[in-house]
């Protein structure tokens, strides 16, 4: 970096910070040459030593003599990116041993409450993983090979879904599926069927052959299960909590039980969770599963990972940012469930995107929003049956999309059979 300037942008786009020097000589150069690279002022060593001695730390260094024997350690700035690169590779693991000694000392201290320790044992970890550098630029014209090539395979494939497929045909028409590195949001008021459709969608999916994590932070793994199995083996879910089932529901929910065999589905049943535990947790089960799709049931159960939020609809804020980024990090899809707030039924009628509850950083940050709006207390039989009707006809439902960032939104419509809490496409579009 004291020899050429090409060679300190190079170490800039490598080298987050001064911190990543473990000697503090070594940082007070490189602050040096940033603030003089900042400013458009020539580096080398005689305007470094200028810019030290201006701020007394010339001779905490050693003096011009060191700043000359550290010019003539590195024989030629040529490979300045493969030395800013050992710099950053070797920071990252000296941030790993201060944090993995950090742990060790959560664990001699016998907390009261282990499962702080272990949050904090987490964010030490995230904290060294959030510190790398991000990606540096790509040149255009391989992306556009890349993007070229992309297109040919879709063009030679044929097919309107190229992401996670749901299951709805229309709804994957609309949305060529759940793409990865998305945030799909499913709001709905409580009862209407977030879970049930969100049920629906998973085992539509692993049937196809894509693995499937569901954390459930309302729902016990039991209950779920009691889910899957109704919807699937068409059951009466009343009769299927109480165990009065005839012989043929029994041939059902062993042709249901037959199916459900060959899903790659993974159910968490931990409450209060953070993005933090669902990181760890995801990260460890999609290892050898690529693809897939993730499920959170739901958003406003979830725990921010800091304490230090000043309010609920920060919490929420930052719950959703974890989210999309962690859908980014791992390159799948992450259906979030979300509850719509009571203004959906105090206006009537369809439900929008205002109606999120808690915060419009829900809205910001997701890739796609899709309602559930259908009539639960019998109010459908009350209206004309018009264009401005408000409610969809009982045993129908609608899926309003939103939000579609990239691409149309619409309304899908589909049959819902509550007995069964089963989701399916129609047999005819009702428009």
């Amino acid at each position: 970096m004291l020899m050429s300037t090409e060679a300190v942008e190079t170490a800039l786009t490598k080298i987050a910070s001064p911190a990543e020097f473990q000697r503090s000589g070594h940082q007070a150069i490189f602050e040096a040459i940033r603030h003089l690279y900042d400013h458009g002022i020539p580096v080398d060593q005689v305007s470094v030593a200028d810019r030290l001695e201006a701020t007394d730390g010339l001779e905490r260094i050693g003096g011009k003599d060191y700043l000359i024997d550290v010019g003539m350690a590195v024989p030629t700035p040529a490979h300045a990116a493969h030395y800013a690169e050992i710099v950053s590779r070797t920071a990252l693991l000296r941030q790993l041993i201060d944090a993995g000694t950090a742990i060790v000392e959560l664990g001699f201290d016998a907390p009261d409450d282990a499962s702080e320790a272990i949050e904090q044992a987490e964010r030490l970890l995230f904290d060294v993983t959030g510190r790398r550098i991000s990606g540096a630029f790509q040149p255009l014209l391989p992306l556009l090979e890349e993007g070229f090539l992309r297109l040919e395979e879709l063009a030679e494939r044929q097919e309107h879904v190229t992401g996670v497929a749901t299951g709805f045909h229309k709804l994957d028409s609309l949305l060529s599926g759940f793409q990865k590195g998305n945030l799909i949001i499913i709001g709905a008021r409580p009862s209407v069927g977030k879970t049930a459709l969100a049920l629906n969608m998973a085992v539509n999916a692993a049937l196809l052959g894509n693995p499937v994590a569901i954390f459930s932070l309302e729902m016990s793994s039991d209950e779920l299960v009691q889910r899957v199995i109704c919807s699937e083996g068409r059951i009466n879910l009343q009769h299927l909590r109480t165990g009065h089932l005839k012989d043929t529901d029994w041939t059902s929910i062993n042709s249901a039980l037959s199916r459900l065999s060959k899903c790659d589905i993974q159910v968490d049943d931990t409450p209060a969770t953070t993005i933090l535990e669902i990181r760890t947790k995801a990260r460890r089960l999609l290892k050898d599963r690529p693809g897939g799709m993730i499920i959170v049931d739901y958003l406003q159960l979830m725990q921010p990972t800091t304490r230090r939020v000043e309010n609920r609809q920060a919490e929420v804020a930052e719950i959703s940012r974890g989210l999309k980024i962690l859908a980014k990090e791992l390159e799948v899809p992450i259906v979030c469930l979300s509850q719509l707030s009571r203004g959906v039924e105090s206006r009537g009628g369809r439900p929008r995107l205002s109606d999120l509850r808690e915060s419009g950083a829900i809205e910001q940050d997701a890739d796609v929003v899709i309602f559930i709006h259908r009539d639960v207390y019998g109010r459908s039989e009350d209206d004309d049956g018009g264009e401005d009707r408000k409610y969809p006809p009982l045993g129908e439902a609608e899926l309003i999309v939103a939000k579609n960032r990239n691409g149309p939104t619409d309304t899908v419509h589909v049959a819902y059979i509550p007995e069964n809490t089963k989701f399916v496409d129609l047999a005819r579009d009702p428009r």
